[in-house]
């Protein structure tokens, strides 16, 4: 198959490359090791930042559903309906507008605008003949607009993209050796280029933990010294499926995790995502899927070991994340991502560097740290899905 969407190049990384920054290199060192999300992300789409907050504009066509809001219903000649006061589709009707219920298939016309104020629209009623009535909590969609000869042009529509923020966080992981330490033969090698493998892996385990877990606050933030947090992937996502609340709780079957795939994971977006998930759903998938895994290394992970779930809905790229056999409940859950949708961000001029001699005049040692200023920008959220608490399958 072609390389994974949103990731530059394909193919594995090969013995010539040359990693440009310290993010590359933990990649070239350790692709499938604590950090695997963000050795994708140094293959992937970087974009600099001028200032710790960054925003972007999220955008998506409305659904253009309504809702009926009447305990006694309606017959099949009333043509003033009250609908649900959460019915984000009553500014897009229009007069002219033709209106569908699902439920009966009866054909309205709107004979005026949407009554937003009160949440009504104005309807002619079953335009194909007939005489079908509503129920309460009827559902009805706006399918398309029918124009009488010679008409005027219908009433203008818009409708405005939601901005999103988040802010870089400056992660910093110091390591230190004695004068005295750097002097000693040891039969396990240099002890400076040892800590600084080290601190490496650790620098990156750190990011990428607060790009999963972390939560976007601004602490201080009219002070000189303000403190960021940047939000993470657990906390910024909305599309979360928790199978606590199924009528069975934690369980989720074969024919239900299908069910979730066609109708959530890959209703928006991309019809191929990365699932990091914990050994129990891994377990769980392995069992309800033998049949459709193909497990194979696939083209363009650059060193991370992916296993195919092939659907009807889309594919699933599943790798087991190392760190959630670490941290205490992730064991029962899955992170599903939209590669495309995903951005690393940094701030200009503070990708991670190593930055040398940060010891006192006065130390007899050596001190260095790793320095980054960064963060995680999903450009739209309901390509992104979280599952939680699958605990087994019925």
């Amino acid at each position: 198959m072609a390389g994974i969407n949103g990731l530059r190049g394909t193919g594995q990384f090969g013995t010539d490359f040359r990693p440009t920054n310290y993010r590359e290199l933990y990649t070239l060192l350790e692709p499938n090791g604590s950090a695997p999300l963000n050795a994708l992300l140094s293959m992937g789409s970087s974009q600099s930042t001028d200032d710790p907050k960054y925003n972007n504009f999220r955008d998506e066509l409305p659904d253009r559903k309504l809702k009926i809001n009447n305990g006694s219903g309606y017959n099949a000649t009333a043509t003033t309906l009250q609908l649900d006061t959460n019915d984000a589709g009553v500014p897009f009707v229009v007069a002219g507008s033709i209106v569908v219920n699902s439920r009966t298939g009866e054909v309205m016309r709107a004979t005026a605008a949407g009554d937003t104020a009160n949440h009504r629209i104005t309807v002619a009623r079953n335009i194909a003949g007939g005489s079908l009535t509503i129920n309460d909590n009827d559902d009805l969609f706006i399918a398309g607009f029918a124009a009488s000869e010679g008409d005027t042009s219908p009433d203008a529509l818009s409708f405005d993209p939601s901005v999103a923020f988040n802010f870089t966080q400056i992660f910093r992981t110091a390591f230190e050796v004695s004068n005295t330490l750097k002097q000693t033969f040891r039969r396990t090698g240099d002890a400076e280029d040892e800590y600084m493998t080290k601190a490496l892996k650790m620098h990156m385990s750190d990011i990428e933990r607060a790009m999963f877990f972390g939560k976007k606050v601004e602490e201080s933030g009219s002070t000189a010294t303000p403190r960021r947090y940047t939000g993470g992937i657990m906390n910024e996502i909305t599309n979360v499926l928790d199978q606590a609340s199924n009528s069975s709780a934690n369980v989720l079957s074969e024919t239900g995790f299908d069910n979730l795939l066609s109708d959530t994971v890959f209703a928006f977006g991309s019809k191929q995502k990365i699932a990091f998930c914990g050994t129990t759903c891994a377990n769980l998938l392995q069992q309800i899927g033998k049949a459709r895994w193909q497990p194979t290394v696939v083209t363009g992970t650059y060193g991370i070991n992916f296993t195919k779930y092939s659907t009807y809905a889309g594919e699933l790229l599943v790798h087991v994340h190392p760190q959630f056999r670490q941290i205490p409940g992730m064991a029962n859950d899955m992170v599903i991502i939209d590669f495309p949708f995903l951005k690393y961000r940094f701030l200009e001029g503070r990708d991670t560097t190593l930055l040398q001699n940060r010891q006192t005049a006065d130390k007899d040692a050596s001190k260095h740290e790793y320095l980054t200023e960064c963060g995680l920008e999903l450009m739209q959220d309901k390509v992104h899905s979280v599952i939680k608490n699958w605990n087994s399958l019925s």
